[in-house]
């Protein structure tokens, strides 16, 4: 048996998908310039794929046809050399369709492996935000803004072949810059895209991830029912309605919180989050009302609370909300934990107050969502000058 070589790309669904369609499918052309062979293929965004629902695709290259055979003989890799995300908050952990929980998308890293981050974060942030590994693995940050389009849209700005030139740096055995620069202009016909791809191989760097960095939380995982254990009849148990909430300061009852799926969580969903001043909030209810996903609690004094693990960050809510900061969306880079923010209110409204000016004092500019579609034209020129730089 010769070498094997796996590659995983992790993405948001719909909004990434083309670019991480085009990555995979580069990297085995790529290692087709070197004899090798390759496959690419996704996984669990197969049928139907959501917006902004964590994805993976897959690129398996081997050195001779009998040990690709191998590799595609697996439902997926069960370790990859390379982990690509091209979304630094998918670093918190990758939820696909509830099939196994949350996973650290460091999960399937080979010991020794590398992380590809796409982000303008420090290695601090991204280290902080991943799960810890039982093994050392290597982290290269590619810098640069998350790269989103509207659905089912490519947004050209270049990300997809400076991954590739990481790549080549990263993992050599796989494939050289020369092959890289090859692959890109048969595909591409853009002598400049193959110019962005080596400026990114000169610029990469990597970092050593030890076992005792990282998020520290175990992530929450569920076992699915073997059929023995299934029990009989026609109907599936409902979700109970939910239950009145309760003051963690008062500890009075009253408001609304319904209860929710205990097993498909959407805050992996989530680009940026709600932030709410409860003190300027009029209870309109236009945020309760228009979420598309239920996700606001009311409160004893009926005010609105998004639940953190319900919420898929869509930034609806601070659409319609008529009272300006009010309702403000932050990228979920800035936040860990998912605990509530009206009950870090009750406790300490002065603290919670310095704690929002904080927060919104900067607001990032929309990932993605429904504000936007086509090609996000207006964000390409950044991009592209980074790929220009001298």
């Amino acid at each position: 048996m010769g070498r094997l070589f796996a590659i995983e790309i992790i993405y948001r669904g719909i909004f990434q998908k083309t670019m991480a369609g085009r990555l995979s499918r580069a990297i085995v052309l790529a290692a087709h310039h070197e004899g090798k062979v390759g496959i690419s293929f996704g996984r669990y965004g197969d049928s139907p794929e959501r917006n902004g629902i964590p994805a993976k695709g897959f690129a398996i290259v081997a050195t001779d046809e009998q040990t690709l055979q191998e590799g595609m003989a697996k439902y997926e890799p069960k370790e990859v050399d390379v982990t690509i995300c091209v979304d630094d908050t998918l670093c918190k952990g990758v939820e696909s369709w509830a099939w196994y929980g949350l996973q650290p998308v460091n999960r399937l890293l080979k010991p020794g492996g590398t992380l590809i981050v796409t982000s303008r974060e420090g290695p601090e942030a991204i280290i902080a935000m991943a799960h810890r590994k039982d093994t050392p693995y290597q982290l290269s940050i590619l810098k640069g803004t998350v790269s989103f389009s509207g659905l089912w849209v490519y947004k050209d700005d270049h990300t997809d072949v400076r991954i590739l030139g990481a790549v080549a740096k990263i993992l050599p055995e796989l494939f050289s810059l020369k092959s890289v620069q090859r692959a890109i202009v048969d595909e591409w016909h853009d002598e400049l895209k193959a110019t962005s791809a080596a400026k990114a191989y000169d610029r990469t760097t990597s970092i050593t991830v030890t076992p005792d960095q990282g998020n520290p939380e175990v992530p929450y995982k569920f076992d699915l029912p073997k059929w023995h254990e299934m029990g009989e009849g026609i109907a599936i148990p409902s979700i109970p309605a939910g239950h009145k909430m309760d003051d963690p300061k008062s500890h009075a009852e009253g408001g609304f919180q319904p209860d929710r799926n205990p097993t498909f969580l959407k805050f992996s969903t989530r680009t940026m989050r709600p932030v709410v001043n409860f003190d300027t909030c009029i209870k309109c209810t236009l945020c309760w009302l228009q979420c598309p996903d239920s996700c606001f609690d009311v409160t004893p004094e009926g005010l609105y609370d998004a639940n953190m693990k319900a919420c898929c960050g869509c930034g609806v809510c601070e659409a319609v909300c008529p009272v300006k900061e009010c309702v403000t969306m932050v990228n979920e880079t800035e936040f860990k934990g998912n605990d509530s923010q009206w009950e870090d209110w009750r406790k300490d409204k002065d603290g919670y107050k310095v704690w929002l000016e904080e927060k919104i004092k900067h607001p990032p500019e929309r990932s993605h969502g429904f504000r936007y579609r086509g090609q996000y034209e207006e964000q390409i020129p950044e991009m592209l000058e980074i790929a220009q730089e001298k």
